[in-house]
């Protein structure tokens, strides 16, 4: 079936709302936090604990599985849920965000047809179309695709936003016209870089084709916080409000705060593995690095108040020696703890919602956040 947005709660002071996505495998409240799956895995952890940490919809790369292992692979096995033994929504983005990250020459190297760009893995030449991203997530056969569209870099000159996301809304058109599953939603991405005009124009253009469910793309690719912030808002306010939103590639605490307060549903972000990579753990009090000396002989958990499985468990000094020894389990304990710290903040959001009372969470968030020095 497709995905349906209910609408149950919009606080009184914001933007932000409170409501539930019904989807193949079950209903689930927003807003919502969305661990990254790039390869079919979100980095080192099992879906068991992906459930534990009270994950809901979880994300995959069309750009990643094309190349390895092929989606007739994966069709072959039944899909990605059966592939991957996810038996929860699985999003999968349109290989965009990868493919243009990958293009030398813009100008040239994207064109009407499609973008043409060189495998990560060999160097091998590569033509990837609006169509083909689709046809690739049809067998893919996630719950919600992604349209395939164009990240305009920032700063970008407005002839060159303009002309970019024009293009994206013929893309949006051309892949909506070949998506054939019955059981996968499809989400239009807006664009428009940092011109309010264009945000407005690219919005109400994407809902005009009809999707259901809208993005807001383009953000988190070099601009500076309140360019971010004005972007979305600038792109949101023309969405409609029976269908969810989703911020793409955001996965900071103090960005998803400001984004739940302007009305988006869904953030997904692979900051959180690849910090936990890197020895890095959300905390309450900012970000902490467990490398530090100071936790050597610090044996209390990363929050004493966290419920996860890394908090219930085990002590810095002995995630430390992990992460030090470069021991695989020091970042799967720290990938637990992080993915559930935003899954936490989002559950959190909600009840603010319903409240009414999200600019007093935001205020006393903030208060403590980044109060580290690490």
């Amino acid at each position: 079936m497709k995905i349906k947005y209910n609408l149950i709660h919009k606080e009184e002071n914001s933007e932000a709302r409170y409501g539930t996505i019904d989807t193949n495998y079950g209903t689930f409240e927003t807003p919502m936090f969305m661990p990254v799956g790039t390869l079919a895995n979100v980095k080192t952890l099992t879906p068991e604990e992906l459930k534990e940490a009270n994950s809901a919809v979880i994300l995959s790369n069309t750009y990643h599985l094309w190349l390895r292992p092929g989606e007739d692979i994966v069709d072959k096995a039944g899909g990605l849920h059966k592939f991957m033994n996810y038996d929860g929504p699985i999003l999968t983005d349109s290989g965009g965000f990868q493919v243009f990250s990958l293009t030398k020459n813009k100008k040239k190297d994207i064109v009407e047809e499609g973008v043409y760009f060189k495998s990560h893995i060999d160097g091998k030449p590569l033509f990837l179309t609006p169509e083909l991203s689709i046809q690739i997530q049809n067998k893919l056969d996630s719950d919600i695709a992604m349209s395939f569209d164009e990240c305009i870099p920032f700063p970008a000159t407005y002839e060159y936003a303009k002309a970019s996301t024009e293009r994206t809304l013929r893309w949006a058109k051309r892949g909506k016209d070949v998506h054939n599953n019955p059981r996968q939603s499809l989400f239009g991405i807006v664009q428009g870089g940092e011109y309010t005009d264009l945000r407005e124009y690219s919005a109400k253009k994407t809902v005009e084709i009809g999707f259901d469910g809208y993005s807001i793309g383009g953000t988190s690719v070099g601009e500076d916080k309140p360019t971010m912030y004005k972007m979305v808002e600038d792109g949101i306010r023309y969405l409609p409000k029976d269908k969810p939103r989703y911020l793409m590639g955001v996965g900071d605490p103090i960005d998803i705060i400001e984004g739940v307060i302007r009305g988006v549903d869904m953030f997904d972000c692979v900051l959180p593995t690849r910090l936990a990579r890197h020895g890095n753990a959300f905390t309450r009090d900012g970000k902490i690095n467990i490398k530090n000396a100071k936790y050597k002989e610090d044996f209390s958990p990363i929050e004493e108040n966290c419920d996860c499985y890394t908090c219930r468990n085990y002590t810095k000094a002995y995630i430390r020696h992990l992460i030090v020894c470069d021991e695989m389990l020091g970042g799967r304990l720290l990938s637990i703890h992080n993915i559930r710290f935003l899954i936490k903040l989002t559950e959190e959001l909600r009840m603010a919602i319903k409240d009414n009372n999200i600019l007093e969470y935001r205020k006393n968030f903030l208060e403590k956040y980044n109060k580290t020095t690490d």
